[in-house]
């Protein structure tokens, strides 16, 4: 009888292998999909340095995941009670054993710690004149963007509503800073592309939170849906915006349309209207593609910042 339950046991394990094996194999990633265990895919040096730790983290957890595992299967096989009653050789103590458990732990633990700091410091660093900045305010359930520093000199802003997920045009191969506030609650700036989000307090000078952070570039052009990571209310899912990340001369180009006045209006042109006027493909593209307006009676909490697109 126990060469049958060996065999079934055997059997078992094959079809266990195999159909792992096949997962795998017919799982369509490529080897940089694998390496980043599901992370999109960063468009900035900090993304990069973030998914590089996290991969060395996961490969770590599971180096370490198997030697355990491993150890723990073989002292199940190989100490486990005899049918002749007979227990495994006992013992009390096992300097060897004890050191490797204290100083191997330590230093893995000290490695991560070290490497986790650096990719800290830099992912936290500031620039004292980075080349663009953006002040972002959230509120229930929206975002305002404005460009304080344009070389137009005239103030512009974007501003969700209820019908128009706002827009956040950006350059690339330029720093960036960001500045963030909050109108009400705490809500969380994200854009999956940066693998980085910063969470949005109101009155930060009073709560003592650093609301900046830079970012060194964006690699290369795209359309990125951005989130509220936080949770913030009844429709904080219906949270989002978009980033538009174009070139250097075209994003001068945008906001200098955003100054002019559109020939229909009368008005100065909107984030929509300015990408619209670029006519330069896919990357401004004039209004969400990724994300849609969820028609809500959302809060209008921007009291003094009136939507000028």
């Amino acid at each position: 009888m126990s060469d049958v339950r060996r065999t079934r046991r055997c059997r078992a394990i094959k079809v266990a292998v195999l159909a792992a094996l096949v997962a795998v194999s017919t799982s369509g990633c490529s080897v940089s999909e694998v390496l980043r265990f599901g992370w999109p895919e960063g468009v900035t040096p900090q993304a990069f340095e973030t998914r590089q730790l996290w991969t060395y983290l996961a490969v770590a957890s599971l180096v370490v995941g198997a030697v355990v595992w491993g150890l723990t299967a073989w002292t199940v096989i190989f100490h486990r009670k005899r049918g002749d009653g007979a227990l495994p050789r006992q013992f009390q103590y096992s300097l060897p054993i004890e050191v490797v458990s204290v100083v191997l732990p330590t230093i893995i633990v000290a490695a991560i710690f070290a490497y986790t700091v650096v990719v800290q410091n830099d992912v936290d660093k500031s620039i004292a004149k980075p080349d663009v900045k953006i002040n972002v305010t959230a509120f229930q359930w929206n975002w305002q963007f404005d460009y304080p520093d344009n070389p137009t000199g005239q103030r512009i802003t974007t501003i969700g509503t209820n019908d128009t997920i706002p827009l956040l045009v950006l350059p690339t191969d330029r720093s960036i800073q960001f500045t963030l506030t909050s109108r009400d609650v705490i809500h969380s700036f994200f854009v999956p592309e940066f693998l980085f989000k910063r969470d949005v307090f109101p009155y930060p000078d009073k709560n003592n939170t650093d609301n900046t952070f830079v970012i060194d570039k964006i690699e290369k052009e795209g359309a990125f849906v951005g989130r509220c990571a936080e949770l913030c209310g009844t429709y904080h899912s219906a949270m989002n915006f978009e980033v538009r990340a174009l070139k250097p001369q075209l994003y001068a180009q945008y906001l200098r349309l955003r100054t002019q006045n559109n020939p229909v209006t009368g008005i100065p042109n909107t984030a929509g209207e300015a990408l619209a006027a670029l006519n330069c493909g896919q990357w401004c593209a004039p209004q969400a593609i990724t994300t849609y307006p969820f028609q809500t009676k959302r809060t209008d909490r921007s009291a003094s910042l009136r939507p000028s697109s």
